[in-house]
Order: structure tokens, then sequence, then C-alpha cells
């Protein structure tokens, strides 16, 4: 098996990279960090590294065509942005949609042929628990085009559902990762965000990267799951 990841050079990523490849597969992970990628290359002989900006269509042909065979997709790419709908820019909107959600779009376009000549193929897109599931003070942007990704993953699980390919979304609740810690650290305080973003998971504590890979590995092989949204939040929606 085949899978191709993005934004694989730290944290949700990094971590699904690995975890695919302990479970069998070729990994080819991108990332636009040719740095993390990197360290990633050398820590397993299964995984392939890719320079790749997911907002270039003809930067992710050329790299869908090198690879051939994809199986598994999973579109970890991703940005938060913080504030209110009042505090939302244009810019700040294009960029998460670009990124969010188009970038979806474009890597799903291009493997897509690939597996419906094959009838088989499992899509995962990196959705959260705030988007359709629930709403976060100062997440507006981030939140709307989560929900997006939910709605994506239900179309593309709508259309090709007699073909054999499936398209599930995952949907996190608050992960400790490089990206968390760095807007922890933009608070000013970051033991009292920290302790904040804590304080709200049932469970007492952040998820791992790792948790979040485990149910990549799994959806990556459920040949009876389409159309889904999987949670995975510590109770913070119970």
């Amino acid at each position: 098996m085949t899978a191709l990841v993005t934004a694989a050079g730290q944290g949700i990523g990094f971590a699904s990279a690995h975890a695919l490849a302990e479970a069998g597969a070729t990994v080819h992970a991108t990332d636009i960090n040719e740095e993390s990628l990197s360290a990633l290359a050398r820590q397993t002989g299964s995984i392939e590294p890719h320079l790749l900006d997911v907002r270039d269509m003809n930067a992710i042909a050329a790299l869908v065509s090198e690879i051939g065979r994809i199986d598994i997709l999973f579109n970890c790419a991703g940005i938060v942005h913080n504030g209110t709908v009042i505090e939302a820019s244009d810019e700040d909107i294009d960029l998460a949609m670009d990124l969010n959600v188009k970038a979806m779009i474009r890597t799903i376009k291009a493997v897509l042929p690939g597996m419906l000549d094959r009838g088989n193929g499992s899509i995962i897109n990196m959705a959260s628990v705030v988007s359709s599931v629930k709403g976060a003070p100062n997440r507006c942007v981030y939140g709307l085009t989560k929900a997006a990704v939910i709605g994506l993953t239900k179309s593309v699980a709508a259309d090709y559902v007699g073909s054999g390919i499936r398209c599930n979304a995952i949907c996190p609740g608050t992960v400790d990762s490089p990206s968390l810690r760095q807007r922890l650290e933009a608070t000013g305080d970051y033991e009292a965000a920290r302790k904040a973003f804590v304080g709200r998971q049932q469970m007492g504590r952040l998820g791992t990267a790792e948790e979040i890979a485990d149910l990549v590995v799994h959806l990556a092989g459920a040949t009876y799951t389409t159309g889904q949204a999987y949670v995975i939040d510590g109770g913070w929606t119970i």
C-alpha cells in the first residue's frame, strides 16, 4: 500500500507518516519545510520525503504523477486563525479557505482518478471538533473552514461510495503539537494559556499526535466506513 501524507514535517502529520509506515505502507511525506522533511526521512527507510506547497496545483499534479499508485491520502495540512467574525479579515478567510479546504480539493482531484481506475482508495481529511460539530471562542475562520472540510468529505463519500472509494474526516479536540505550542507562546502567557486549554478537556489532558495517528491508520484500512466525521476530543463534546 502507498500513502501520501501532507504536512508531515511535524505534529499529527509526522506521527501519522510514521504510524502508516509501521503498519506496512510506503509513505510519501510532504511538507513545505525542507528541514523538517529531512529529519523525518532520516528516521525510517519506508518514508519518502517531498517538498510540496499544497496551494500549488501544478506541483501536486507533478508529484502524484511521479509517485504513481496512491492507495491512501491523508490531507493534514492546515492553518489556525484566532478571532471572532468581526475580527476576520478577507485575507485571513482567503488564506484559510485556500489552505484548509481548497488544498484538500486539489490533492483529492489529483489522486482520485487513479483510485477510481483501481476501484479502491481511502481519503482521510483533517477537520476539527471546532467546525459544524462545536463552536469555540475566537475560532471563527478556523471553524468555518473545518465545517467545510466535513462537507467536502461527505460530498466525496456520497459521489464515490459505489466505486470503492472511502472518504472520512478526523475531528480532533486539542492536541499537543508544535503548532499548538507556538500559538500558546503567542498569547504572552504560555502556562496560563495551556492551563485553559487543558481545563476544557474532560479527561484533564491534551491529546497526543500519536493518538490521532492511530485513528488515521484505522481509517486507512476501514473498508466499510465512509462519509464519517470521527470526533476524537478527550470528551470535550460530551
